[in-house]
């Protein structure tokens, strides 16, 4: 539902549903999908399957199957959504009164999941996910500025309170007010401390993607071969978390029916381990890590994020910014992308500060960062002990699927990266 000059003026409520087959022999993959839930619909979709999962014999679908349940965690309905954006207008315009306009957008999915493998292993699950999105416009001295804030949580109608609404809009019209007094500088190789938070998109793009297995089965990532290997300073340590309580990357079970759990990828400064689904765990002979993931039944599961964030260190952010001479300090971003398999990344910078002498001084806005992944680690040289997960609205796009992910960092200091 979409709330635009002082009206709900787009609605929308769809529901879909299905069931996707999979059938796996050896290296070799078939998936086939299908909206007739009927034990004749469920038969023909298997038999469509190259190598078909049928022998001759019926699927034992009632075995698997059982009707859907009520959940305690399910959304709000259409008028108590309404009546929520009109709250969030009503903040905004009390907030500030340079605010001029104000779009807000709700979305609740409700995704409830069946799944069951012929080794025995079934699971049920309810998955609800909200986010928000809140965008503004302000005028001053003749000119406007636009800022947006976000948010996102594995959650139903626990979402929607009263303390979002201000969270929410407060940060939209800070980072709206900052872009006021914001400029841009020069480009060069230089210094980048990368705020806690949001700035965990660098492990997203730029290294995340990178530990996927299915990339590391291809040989088409950066690090393939390297586990075991160090591939950073000693006082990094990165996981990537399928356990943090109501993220939008929570998973009690991924989407192959393996337990959500927490991986460490980067021990240490060591690359500890991959993400893999059952396939690709299969071919290097390892436990799957509950990264199995796919966006509906009409995908077929691949090496997917969660939440990926670096642990805290020791270092104190005041510290990281005062050993700065001239550099970058990058607070938030808008999107990113990277080369999986040279590891090369640009990013957005929306906003940030120019670091002079050790502090912060002339805010800056729309810079681009660009960098090699692995070469982005082993510049990392500080590490805040800040830790912050960023819970925006955040999905991850790959091979046409979107899921949605969190991500987070403590302060960082990366010794050199290209600013443009």
């Amino acid at each position: 539902m979409v709330l635009q000059d002082g009206k709900v003026s787009q609605a929308q409520q769809v529901c879909l549903y299905g069931a996707g087959i999979r059938s796996v022999r050896g290296t070799e993959t078939s998936y086939a999908y299908t909206m007739d839930l009927s034990e004749e619909g469920l038969t023909k979709a298997a038999r469509s399957l190259t190598p078909s999962p049928l022998r001759g014999e019926a699927l034992p679908l009632r075995d698997f199957f059982h009707p859907f349940l009520p959940s305690p965690r399910r959304g709000v309905g259409g008028e108590a959504v309404r009546l929520f954006l009109l709250d969030v207008e009503a903040n905004a315009y009390a907030l500030d009164s340079s605010v001029i306009k104000v779009k807000a957008y709700i979305s609740q999915r409700m995704q409830e999941v069946q799944y069951a493998a012929t080794d025995g292993t079934a699971f049920h699950d309810f998955r609800p996910r909200s986010s928000l999105s809140v965008s503004i416009v302000m005028e001053r001295g003749g000119k406007t500025q636009m800022g947006y804030a976000t948010r996102m949580m594995q959650m139903g109608k626990e979402f929607f309170t009263d303390a979002l609404i201000d969270e929410v809009v407060r940060e939209a019209i800070l980072r709206t007010d900052f872009l006021f007094s914001a400029s841009q500088i020069e480009g060069g190789e230089m210094p980048v401390v990368m705020a806690a938070g949001s700035s965990g998109i660098l492990l997203h793009e730029a290294i995340g993607h990178a530990f996927e297995a299915d990339f590391i089965r291809t040989g088409d990532s950066i690090f393939t071969g390297k586990l075991g290997q160090q591939i950073c300073h000693p006082s990094i340590s990165i996981v990537d978390d399928g356990t943090l309580h109501d993220d939008a990357g929570m998973l009690r079970y991924d989407d192959e029916g393996v337990p959500g759990q927490r991986t460490v990828l980067v021990h240490e400064g060591k690359l500890n381990s991959y993400l893999y689904d059952r396939i690709s765990a299969k071919h290097f002979g390892v436990e799957p890590t509950g990264n199995g993931r796919r966006e509906s039944f009409r995908c077929t599961p691949i090496p997917r994020m969660r939440s990926t964030y670096m642990l805290p260190g020791e270092a104190k952010e005041e510290d990281i910014i005062r050993s700065v001479k001239r550099g970058i300090y990058a607070q938030s971003f808008t999107n990113g992308q990277v080369q999986i398999g040279a590891g090369d990344f640009t990013f957005f910078m929306k906003t940030g500060y120019l670091i002079e002498d050790g502090r912060l001084t002339q805010p800056l806005r729309d810079l681009n960062i660009i960098g090699n992944g692995p070469e982005a680690l082993r510049h990392i040289s500080m590490v805040g002990d800040n830790l912050r997960i960023d819970h925006s609205a955040s999905m991850c796009g790959k091979e046409g699927q979107k899921v949605a992910v969190s991500q987070g960092l403590p302060t960082v200091l990366i010794d050199k990266l290209i600013v443009g």
